[in-house]
């Protein structure tokens, strides 16, 4: 055995010379790991495995001086053997460590976004149970669900309390008007229709802002960050151009979910108007007609500024 370990010591020896020589003209002939330098080189081939090699050569003279053929061998090509072996490691271990950022960042990001929709949401909004539409649930109920699920199947639950604000909203309306008229009478379907024509605008900016939303959802605008500020000026113009440009389509998205939202928001305030100007209406005044064909007028005219705004986006 310790002769074994003599010739591999020898053997050691004569390959860190050629594997030296070998890392300084291509590092990553000689070394593993991403991005290795001439230095590295120097110090493996030059201090590490020859020390290595010579605790073992000290090793071995216990049992005098007669190496092994076979530990002459086993030493030439122990570099040779042990390099793809530790790039194999270290790509299992960088692979691992990505798996657990990943799913650490997922989880930031999900208590993030849910702290956000906390925020944002609003006392005594109904929350739509995404698993399940609503009892009795008409087109516009149904509508929101559905743009509900799709936000949150885009990962952006943050944006997802609009359609609860809007479902709240769109039932205390309703809730309102029935209290002030009969289903019969003529200012409740005109109001109702207007009512149900606002909601229908706010789910296509739901419906858009899921679909844009998804379009950005494998972007991950933080990693492209880190990849920026870590390998800025190891990175070719072209791969550079191209992370920025990853950026740039993340920050147009978001900007883009903003107006919508925006949009969204005027929405809410025309129907808490509608809702207040529907309250104050007393039905057995004769000033009642003139006050609901007042808020009908100002709903109308909040409609035909959501279709002009859409036109001319």
């Amino acid at each position: 055995m310790l002769g074994f370990l003599q010739g591999f010591a020898y053997g050691l020896f004569l390959t860190c010379l050629p594997w030296f020589l070998a890392g300084m003209v291509n590092p990553s002939l000689a070394m593993p790991g991403e991005s290795p330098n001439r230095l590295q080189v120097i110090w493996r081939y030059w201090l590490l495995v020859p020390f290595i090699g010579f605790l073992i050569w000290l090793t071995s003279l216990w049992g005098g001086f007669g190496p092994s053929l076979w530990g002459w061998l086993a030493g030439l090509g122990a570099i040779a053997v042990e390099l793809p072996l530790e790039r194999r490691f270290r790509d299992w271990r960088a692979r691992r460590r990505q798996r657990k950022f990943e799913a650490e960042h997922a989880r930031q990001e999900a208590l993030r976004r849910a702290a956000l929709a906390r925020e944002s949401s609003e006392a005594g909004v109904e929350i739509l149970d995404p698993s399940e539409p609503p009892a009795n649930a008409d087109e516009v109920v149904l509508a929101l669900w559905r743009a509900k699920q799709a936000l949150l199947g885009a990962q952006r639950s943050d944006l997802a309390t609009q359609a609860d604000r809007l479902y709240s909203r769109y039932r205390h309306v309703l809730g309102v008007l029935g209290n002030r008229f009969d289903s019969g009478e003529l200012a409740f379907e005109r109001s109702r229709t207007l009512i149900s024509e606002v909601c229908f605008g706010a789910v296509d900016n739901l419906t858009a802002m899921a679909s844009q939303a998804r379009g950005v959802a494998g972007v991950d605008g933080d990693f492209v960050r880190r990849r920026l500020a870590r390998e800025g000026k190891q990175l070719s113009t072209a791969e550079r151009v191209a992370l920025k440009r990853r950026l740039e389509l993340i920050e147009e998205t978001e900007r883009y979910l903003k107006r919508l939202s925006a949009r969204n928001e005027a929405a809410l305030t025309a129907l808490d108007d509608t809702a207040v100007a529907m309250a104050r209406i007393e039905t057995g005044r004769p000033q009642a007609s003139v006050a609901a064909d007042q808020a009908l007028t100002d709903l109308r005219d909040f409609v035909g500024r959501a279709d002009r705004y859409a036109r001319r986006e």
